[in-house]
Formats: structure tokens, sequence, C-alpha cells
């Protein structure tokens, strides 16, 4: 039949295309699902080598404890003898406290990438010895710096300035802190003063000129030089507690005319002068501290009292008190007068008991001396009998030639006598 016929080949090519159509989205499913196997494996892979990459450099170093989130480093009790050179560029705040660093090269911190971003630096309790000029260069966001309880024979004069103060830029420090940095008591601490080292550093140049805060104290200072502030001009905070100051005649105050506090606690102060007085009044802002020192009550405290009764910059002033001499000890400054305050020659108990001992031995170093001269009585005289004969005879002679001298016949007569 040929509409039979017809039918049959018109449904053989349905059926082939079916087949092509099966055929064709097999192979889509095989292809994506080779793919994506494909792509797992590759990525698995990465994660692989990933893992096995060593460790980006500013890692934390191994001796220290590091906390990125709060930006803090601590090498703390390491016994390290440099500055880790891994510190990571991430860090702010760093503790190098507790170790046996000694020196403290230029450039000590000096990193590529830098340490931009650290601003308090912790150096406290590291046996340093030396710090050499420009040991903090390269660090512009440093704010603050410890350095106490090192035992400081060498401080650079431009240890915070830079290797060369006249090209440097001005140290970003606010806030510095020198308590107890006194070297050991040997040679090279009585062949150079002490004071001196430390008044270089903190005038070199304009280094400091942004200084808010410094604290020198338990430092054994006699005395401060006479421009250890010239430099510091936007100074506020100065600790001076815990030295042996006994006076403050040499140094000036009257550019620090931001100053807010000054602590001069347990020094060795026995009275302040009109031109110290005069430049504390001057200052807009500032409160004094002036407890625990052995204020001397005599002549020379009339001008202080006077003003500690008028001014209102000293804090505590009602608790000051007399240390000399004994009539006057513990009796309070402000109700003095000046009827009460006099110069005389009245010596502390110790001294009094020092000449009276002195008075003894001596007293005692005389009886003998005259004892010595009792029992050597007769031979002491029979030498100056001798001594008073042969006195005597030379006078006698003397006497003799003048005569002859001065008598021109008895001259004749001895020149006769002679031929």
């Amino acid at each position: 039949m040929p509409g039979g016929c017809a039918r049959g080949p018109a449904a053989g090519d349905a059926w082939l295309r079916l087949a092509r159509l099966a055929l064709v989205l097999l192979g889509w499913v095989s292809s994506s699902s080779l793919t994506s196997s494909a792509t797992s494996s590759a990525s698995s892979a990465s994660f692989v080598a990933a893992s096995a990459q060593p460790p980006l450099p500013g890692q934390c170093p191994p001796p220290c404890e590091c906390s990125e989130a709060a930006r803090t480093v601590k090498c703390v009790n390491r016994n390290l003898t440099e500055v880790p050179a891994d510190l990571p560029p991430y860090v702010r705040n760093l503790f190098l406290t507790g170790n046996q660093l000694a020196v403290l090269p230029a450039g000590a911190f000096s990193r590529l990438p830098p340490l931009a971003e650290l601003a308090a630096l912790n150096l406290s309790g590291s046996r340093l010895e030396e710090v050499r000029a420009g040991a903090f260069e390269h660090l512009p966001s440093l704010r603050q710096l410890d350095l106490s309880h090192n035992p400081l024979a060498s401080l650079s004069p431009f240890a915070f300035s830079g290797s060369n103060a006249s090209v440097s830029p001005p140290s970003p420090l606010v806030e510095l802190i020198l308590n107890h940095i006194l070297p050991p008591d040997d040679d090279e601490r009585h062949n150079r003063s002490f004071e001196g080292m430390v008044a270089a550093a903190l005038r070199a140049g304009q280094a400091l000129r942004g200084l808010r805060r410094l604290e020198l104290t338990s430092n054994c200072f006699a005395y401060l030089p006479q421009d250890v502030l010239a430099q510091l001009p936007s100074l506020r905070h100065l600790d001076l507690r815990n030295n042996s100051l006994v006076s403050l005649t040499y140094v000036s105050f009257r550019n620090l005319t931001h100053l807010e506090s000054l602590h001069l606690e347990d020094n060795a102060l026995k009275a302040l002068h009109n031109g110290t007085l005069a430049e504390l009044q001057g200052l807009p802002q500032v409160r004094v501290f002036l407890d625990n020192n052995p204020w001397v009550c005599d002549c020379h405290m009339v001008d202080m009292v006077t003003w500690l009764k008028e001014t209102e910059i000293v804090q505590g002033k009602a608790g000051l008190t007399c240390a000399f001499p004994e009539k006057m000890r513990n009796r309070v400054l402000l109700e003095l007068n000046s009827s009460d305050l006099d110069c005389d020659p009245i010596l502390p108990p110790s001294l009094q008991t020092s000449y009276v001992f002195l008075g003894i031995v001596l007293a005692l170093i005389g009886a003998i001396f005259l004892l010595v001269l009792y029992l050597n009585r007769k031979g002491i005289k029979k030498w100056m009998h001798n001594i008073r004969d042969a006195c005597r005879d030379h006078m006698e002679g003397y006497h003799y030639r003048y005569e002859i001298n001065a008598d021109p016949r008895l001259t004749n007569l001895s020149s006769n006598s002679d031929v």
C-alpha cells in the first residue's frame, strides 16, 4: 500500500531524530560532570599549594607575642641582645622590656617596609648602656618612648634628633620617660657630667620642640644645667621627683609658657630664690609640687615664705615644714613671720658633737706635748744654754770686727801685724 509505504520512512526519521537528541543530551551531561570535577580538583590543588607556601614577611617573631587586632607586639623578658629584625609592619605598641640589649645602634628600628604606625615604644629594664645617634630614626609616628631603668652610661646628643640634627626632621615624640637611668658609680661616671649628658640630648637642635611630657625621676641630679629646658617650648608636664636638687638658681622656666605641672618632691631644696619665684609666678597655668624637701628656715627663706602666702600655684603648700635649724623643725612655712627667720649660726647637734670631739682630741694632744716638755726639762735647759753661749760668742766676734773697722789706728795696726 502506497499509503503504508509512505508512513514507514517518516516514522523511521522520527526515531532517528530522537536517538540523536538522546546522544546529544548524554554528551552534555558527561562534559559538565567532567568540567565540574576538573574545577574541584583544581581548587583543591590550589588550596594545598597555598597551605604549603612559607609565611609572608612581617609575621610575628618567634620570641614575641603578637596581636594584630590590638596592633601590639610584646617581647618581654626574652633576653634579646638586639631588636628583632622581622617585626610586623602593623605594630603600633612595641614592648621590649626586660632584655639584654646593651647597645641601641643607629637605625635600630629601620625596616622595609618601615614601621610607619609604631606610636609607643617601651625599652625599660633592658640593660641599655649606650644609645647612639639616630637610634630612633625612620619612626615617623613615634609618640611615646620609655627608656627607664637602664644604666645609660652613654646617651648621644643626637639620640632623638638623628645622626645629623641640622638636616633631620623634628622628632614626633610627645612623651619621653627617662626615670632611673643613672649608670653605675664608676670612673666613667666621675669623668663626665651625667646631668650634662642628658641635657645635651634634650637640647640638640629643635628635635624635641613638640615634647609635652618629660619624666626625669630618681636620677640623683644634683643640679640642672642652665639651658636644659631651652629647646622644649611645648612642654606641659615636667617630673623631677626623687633627685638631689639643692637649688634651681641656674635653670630657667621662662620659655615654658605651656607648662601645667612641675613636680619637685623628694629633693634637697633648701629655699627658692627671687628669680625662680618670679619665673614660676609668670607661668599662666602651672601647678608646682614641693613636698618632702629639707627647707632651711633662716633669713634666706623670707622671700619664699612671703610668696607662698600670696600664690595659689603651689599644691599642698599647707603641708610644707621646716627641717633646719633644730629650733624651727616641723614648723609650718605658712605660719612663719619674718621675725622668726634669722641667720643665727646654730649648728645641727651632730655637727656640734663633732666639734666637741675635735676639741677634746686637740686638748689631749696639747697635754701630751706639755708632759713631754716637762719630762725633758733638764735636757731642754742644757740645750738652751748651749745655744745662748754659741750666740754670745758669735756676737762678741762680730762686735770685735766692728770696732777694728771703725777705728783707723786699729786698722793700721792690724795691717802692720799682718805684714
